[in-house]
């Protein structure tokens, strides 16, 4: 990462939106869809799901929610979470002098829970309806847009049903960049010290990737986390009578688990490990290259 010694850099506002943006209308949100296909309908198969998601329109299939909503969550939060750890970052080294990689384990956290509360509540929730209302097709009845969905959400229950999930999508966002950022710093730490590189100075590209997937792959361990807030979010109606009408982050956790048992709190994690290693790859590795730019 780029050394910063005095004041805030601003700059890192422009370089994370840019990165996030980049991430989700590449590989980002085809992965995305694909897991929360999975996430939401957790007795199909990935290769039920990816048919599911194809029948929708192809290619397109997997871009839904793509414009407006990861879009506007991907320049916001992706700005929020690069400026927000950098500088916990920066001061944890500075004023702490922790480890590289516990550094970077405290601004993946801090940064998680800012772009959480900040941005991603009412964007992660309207993808997610995107992408679940769809299963209305199936039922025969056709499907309302995502704004009148959004309207609706806000007549009847206002800015808390727009950011409903809002608590699991903090707790999930601060495992997952502490998780990302911690391994993916641990692991540039060990490779520097098995190829006798000193601290400071430059990886290679090949090894800032390596680092960064396999930071991205440990992190999804936080899997149960967003399958509880893809049910949390969904839009699937369920005639099941079990099923929490007011759902909270432990209420949901039992009812998936008591329905689909431990496998279903897991449903999802291939094309989440998938998703976790590009996500750690934009916004570690391509990121901190920016920064240096």
């Amino acid at each position: 990462m780029a050394p910063m010694e005095k004041g805030f850099s601003w700059s890192n506002i422009a370089v994370g939106a840019t990165m996030n943006m980049f991430e989700v209308t590449t590989l980002g949100q085809p992965l995305e869809v694909l897991k929360t296909q999975m996430a939401a309908n957790r007795k199909q198969t990935m290769a039920q799901a990816f048919n599911n998601v194809w029948a929708r329109g192809g290619v397109k299939g997997f871009y839904q929610g793509l414009i407006p909503w990861a879009w506007i969550e991907a320049s916001t939060k992706g700005a929020v979470l690069i400026f927000t750890s950098a500088e916990i970052e920066k001061y944890a080294k500075k004023t702490f002098g922790v480890s590289t990689a516990t550094a970077g384990m405290l601004g993946g956290i801090g940064g998680g829970v800012a772009q959480a509360y900040a941005t991603m509540g009412f964007c992660t929730c309207m993808k997610t309806v995107e992408i679940t209302r769809h299963k209305q097709i199936e039922t025969g009845a056709a499907p309302e847009s995502t704004f009148k969905v959004f309207l609706d959400i806000y007549r009847r229950e206002g800015l808390a049903g727009i950011n409903k999930g809002v608590n699991a999508v903090a707790l999930r966002q601060a495992t997952n960049w502490g998780s990302r950022f911690g391994f993916a710093r641990l692991a540039e730490s060990s490779l520097r010290k098995f190829k006798g590189i000193k601290e400071g100075d430059k990886l290679g590209a090949s090894d800032k990737i390596l680092a960064s997937t396999i930071g991205g792959a440990l992190a999804t361990w936080n899997q149960p986390i967003e399958v509880i807030r893809v049910e949390m979010q969904s839009a699937i109606k369920s005639q099941d009578p079990t099923r929490p009408a007011k759902k909270t982050v432990l209420n949901t956790l039992s009812y998936i688990y008591r329905t689909n048992g431990l496998k279903g709190l897991y449903r999802g994690v291939a094309p989440r490990i998938g998703l976790g290693a590009w996500q750690t790859i934009c916004m570690v590795s391509f990121a901190d290259y920016v920064k240096a730019l």
